[in-house]
Order: C-alpha cells, then sequence, then structure tokens
C-alpha cells in the first residue's frame, strides 16, 4: 500500500488517481468528524466535498508533517465550526438588509466556509487564527479524559476499538466520551461572542 506522502507526492503532480485513493482511505473518518459536530447529513456532504477540494488544491500545505489524516480533520474542524459560526449569525440577523439588491457583485450571503483562503486578505486569516485560539481554549475546558480521547482519534487517528484498548476502557465509553466532547465543543462554539 502507497504512503500518504507518495500519493501527496502525486496530488500536487495532477495524478487523479492518487486523490481518488486518498479521498477513499480518509472520506469516512472526515465525513464522521462533520457529522458529529454540525448534525446535518447535507451540511456534511457539502464540507466533505470542500475538504477534499482543499487536499486537491492545497496539497502542498501538508508539508508531510504530522499525520495526513490529521491535517484533514483539523481542516474539517475548522469548516464544520465556521458553518456553526456562520449558521448562528444567520440566526442573529434579520434576513433584509443581508443581500443588497442594487449591488449585484454583493457578497455578504457567501457563507465563510465557502471562501477560498488563499484569497483572503490579513483581517481575515487574522480572524481564523483568532478562531483557532479559541478552538484550542474551548478543547482545553473539556475534561482530560474527553481531550484524551479527542487527541487519540483526531491527532493519533486511532480507530475507537484501538482507542478502547489504549485506555484499557471499553468501546461504548470511548464513543460517549467522543459524542459528548464535540456536543460540548459545537455548543461552546456557538456561544462565543464574535463581535464582542
Amino acid at each position: 500500500m502507497r504512503s500518504d506522502r507518495a500519493l501527496e507526492d502525486q496530488v500536487l503532480k495532477g495524478d487523479t488517481a492518487a486523490y481518488e485513493t486518498l479521498y477513499g482511505r480518509y472520506e469516512g473518518v472526515v465525513r464522521r468528524q462533520l457529522l458529529g459536530t454540525v448534525r446535518d447529513e447535507t451540511a456534511a456532504e457539502d464540507l466533505v466535498q470542500e475538504v477534499f477540494l482543499r487536499l486537491w488544491t492545497r496539497a502542498a500545505q501538508w508539508r508531510g508533517e504530522g499525520a495526513l489524516g490529521g491535517w484533514l480533520i483539523r481542516a474539517a474542524t475548522n469548516l464544520a465550526f465556521n458553518y456553526l459560526r456562520s449558521m448562528q449569525r444567520r440566526r442573529q440577523e434579520p434576513l433584509e438588509g443581508l443581500v443588497d439588491e442594487h449591488d449585484p457583485d454583493d457578497t455578504n450571503q457567501t457563507p465563510g466556509w465557502l471562501v477560498d483562503a488563499a484569497t483572503l486578505g490579513p483581517d481575515v486569516l487574522l480572524e481564523q487564527a483568532e478562531q483557532q485560539r479559541l478552538l484550542h481554549g474551548c478543547i482545553a475546558t473539556l475534561p482530560e479524559e474527553k481531550r484524551e480521547v479527542l487527541r487519540l482519534v483526531y491527532d493519533a487517528q486511532m480507530e475507537v476499538r484501538e482507542v478502547a484498548a489504549e485506555l484499557s476502557i471499553p468501546e461504548g465509553t470511548v464513543k460517549s466520551r467522543l459524542h459528548n466532547a464535540r456536543k460540548q465543543l459545537a455548543q461552546q462554539w456557538r456561544q462565543i461572542d464574535f463581535d464582542g
């Protein structure tokens, strides 16, 4: 089986077969991560496509540092939280005034997670860095046992059964901790006042 690094090198050269291999290898874990966070099948499907579009267009950003799966999960997590944030703002904003009917170039209705980061200015990049800081802060508030499960599943790319064996706990406990950690993070993210 070819390594992620070898496949990524081929993706950089435009090899669609290598891309499809990586897609098949990681699509399931990315989809589970997104569904666990956004809780919406349609949104998760759109976000899966966005994650893998980033793999195709920005494979060089991985640079072989850490696991490719971890890089994809971080991209998925960032996109999921951006999506939740855009949904929160959409609920708070009145419908009128979102689009200027006299300005056909108005882009205010475009969700943030659809914007290509390569085209963003320094202010937006600073905002994204702040979101990363806030996310890490949210994770830090989780109980140690939930943080450990998140770390093993997303950073170490371990399966639930492997995490259970590593921590000497039942698989059901791993699933429960993972579910509760995602739920708690999503709730905390929704409560953050991004304009304050």
